[in-house]
């Protein structure tokens, strides 16, 4: 019976402590240097659809970015895009056509939802500096001929914030579908709306990193 006894007091004894180290653990205040938690990074290429003056545009870029404790990314992106890519001119009757190019970059800032789980989210907000050019263009058929020559030129202001839903496939790189809206500050070229750059833009990013 005494041994039964100083058992069960010794069962007793190691709950409590154990109960102890829980609360302790509980209470304890996390700070941004503390050894629990995990810091990795990324680079990311990102290809996706827009559209800019009412015609097909293609867009892509990359990013790079330093990851503190799985929930935010902080980093530098930047992405270049031309529209109008499948004008052509079968026909010498075809008229000159204009082409808008540019690109467009700056910091961004990434709040991330459950960046452990295998599918989560994460809203990327850049904010930057670009600057986008009114091309002269013949088609593909007379490149060689009548070179894009510039007709005028702008710079502007963006901010693109984004949302992406973002697939774990290894522990070294991730997949995200992505759609994000191009606020820009207003265009000056010639025979062109100020807002023409303004729109949304849905893509693909590949990501590879220490996440």
């Amino acid at each position: 019976m005494k041994k039964i006894i100083l058992l069960l007091i010794l069962a007793v004894g190691v709950n409590y402590v154990n109960a102890q180290n829980i609360f302790r653990n509980d209470d304890e205040v996390q700070t941004i240097f503390s050894k629990n938690r995990s810091n990795g990074g990324y680079g990311a290429i990102t290809f996706g659809y827009t559209q800019i003056d009412g015609k097909d545009a293609f867009i892509s870029g990359g990013r790079g970015a330093f990851i503190f404790d799985h929930s935010l990314a902080i980093g530098l992106g930047g992405y270049g895009f031309v529209n109008n890519l499948d004008y052509h001119t079968y026909y010498d009757s075809h008229p000159l056509d204009y082409t808008l190019a540019g690109g467009y970059g700056g910091i961004f800032i990434e709040p991330i939802l459950g960046g452990t789980k295998p599918i989560h989210l994460s809203f990327p907000v850049l904010f930057g500096l670009g600057g986008v050019a009114l091309i002269e263009d013949y088609g593909w058929d007379y490149w060689d001929v009548h070179p894009f020559d510039e007709l005028d030129h702008d710079l502007f202001f963006v901010v693109e914030p984004a949302a992406e839903l973002e697939f774990n496939l290894t522990r070294w790189f991730r997949v995200a579908a992505t759609a994000s809206y191009r606020f820009t500050s207003n265009i000056d070229l010639y025979d062109t709306d100020e807002d023409v750059l303004r729109g949304l833009n849905f893509g693909l990013t590949c990501k590879f990193g220490k996440f």
